[in-house]
């Protein structure tokens, strides 16, 4: 079975890549020759999981699933949510959006928050959603070199590392994105 999962972000390409069954070819949006970037115009991560994979769906005839993920801290009132990738501003850095984190935080005794992944689908003329989250905290501190996003100052329950220090291994049966596949995994396994 071919299926676009429609994200230009090679990290979450390859990190998805390895959680799917071989029988799944797993296309990119580079395979299928889209070079667009698809606007998220969506006002929650819902939303814009299934614009992204009605896009592809339309316009190049591909069954298609996209995820919108998004760092959901409690004192913030779940920001920054749906704008977790532009929360310093519309360039995507990591680094500005981290450091806009912590001075959010700043004052504040709780760090409790939680990493959420909505899965958009179209296969075949249907369509639906998954879900999968992971609650943790956040740290002061930038910790570890892998993952990517807000990884280096995220740690999830029941451990003392953030994700970047994890790794791989741990974080794909974990994460928020790993939840969300599996639940997505389990809707198409007749396919």
């Amino acid at each position: 079975m071919k299926l676009v999962f429609a994200t230009h972000n090679a990290h979450k390409h390859a990190e998805v890549k390895q959680l799917l069954p071989a029988h799944i070819e797993l296309l990119s949006l580079s395979d299928i020759g889209c070079t667009e970037d698809i606007e998220e115009t969506g006002s929650t991560l819902e939303e814009n999981a299934m614009i992204k994979a009605r896009y592809v769906l339309n316009n190049y005839g591909y069954n298609c699933f996209a995820d919108d993920s998004g760092l959901e801290i409690d004192v913030l009132d779940g920001a920054p949510g749906v704008y977790s990738a532009r929360f310093a501003g519309p360039e995507k850095s990591n680094s500005a959006n981290i450091k806009k984190v912590w001075e959010k935080l700043k004052g504040k005794s709780s760090t409790a928050a939680q990493f959420r992944t909505v899965i958009g689908v179209c296969i075949d003329g249907k369509e639906w959603q998954c879900e999968g989250k992971v609650r943790g905290h956040m740290t002061r501190e930038k910790r570890g070199e892998k993952g990517f996003g807000y990884d280096p100052i995220f740690v999830p329950e029941g451990y003392t590392q953030t994700f970047a220090e994890l790794g791989d291994e741990i974080k794909n049966k974990i994460s928020h994105r790993a939840r969300a596949i599996h639940e997505f995994l389990a809707s198409i396994s007749a396919y």
